[in-house]
């Protein structure tokens, strides 16, 4: 059974758990999704199941989607993944997927774009220290120091400094899911996500640690 599904992070709330301490969650609305492919090991050398998500205008497709979907008799739709599975013969094109392919008390990465800070100084990207307000110099307080060793002449590869902050895909590993809603295709996921409201979220089941 694929563990996997697509879904946009709505909101960040809290909840009260049954002994009444408070618990951060993140609501997020999951699928439905629909099966637009199948890779097996006969024909791509791995099992895979890739779902579409989030309906979306002709219109606002290329001519290669619109002829995907249209040869699969699949609804338009924006978003295609794929998502790894041991066995990917119990699926067929058109297949729904919905969030009861979680439960609660399982655990779930959860991919996604982080949002985006701009440009930033090492003190924000990188928590470096600020440097003193004394032995002579008074606007160098936030800058990074030196580059490296004289030696080599040169700044080595991945160096920390400034630079743009965000907007990268990040993995949030282990989080529980607190709560699943059959009739608004809803889950609670306790913790933070990444991504902005509305933002692409890819979840997956993961083995707790």
């Amino acid at each position: 059974m694929l563990k996997s599904i697509i879904g946009k992070k709505i909101c960040m709330t809290q909840i009260f758990d049954k002994n009444g301490n408070i618990v951060p969650v993140t609501l997020v609305k999951a699928g439905p999704c629909i099966v637009t492919n199948i890779r097996t090991v006969e024909n791509n050398g791995y099992c895979a199941v890739q779902l579409a998500f989030d309906d979306i205008e002709e219109k606002k497709l290329n001519r290669s989607n619109i002829g995907f979907f249209k040869k699969k008799k699949i609804s338009f739709k924006k978003v295609l993944k794929e998502f790894k599975t041991d066995n990917s013969d119990d699926f067929v094109i058109g297949q729904e997927v919905k969030v009861d392919v979680f439960k609660v008390g399982d655990y779930v990465d959860v991919r996604a774009i982080s949002k985006g800070k701009g440009y930033a100084g090492v003190i924000k990207r990188y928590n470096f220290a600020m440097q003193p307000k004394t032995h002579g110099q008074s606007d160098k307080r936030r800058s990074r120091g030196s580059s490296g060793a004289q030696g080599p002449q040169r700044v080595f590869k991945g160096t920390r400094m400034p630079g743009h902050l965000g907007n990268k895909y990040v993995t949030i590993q282990n989080l529980c899911i607190v709560d699943v809603c059959l009739e608004n295709n809803t889950l609670l996921i306790g913790g933070s996500v990444p991504s902005v409201r509305s933002g692409l979220l890819f979840i997956s089941y993961a083995v707790k640690i």
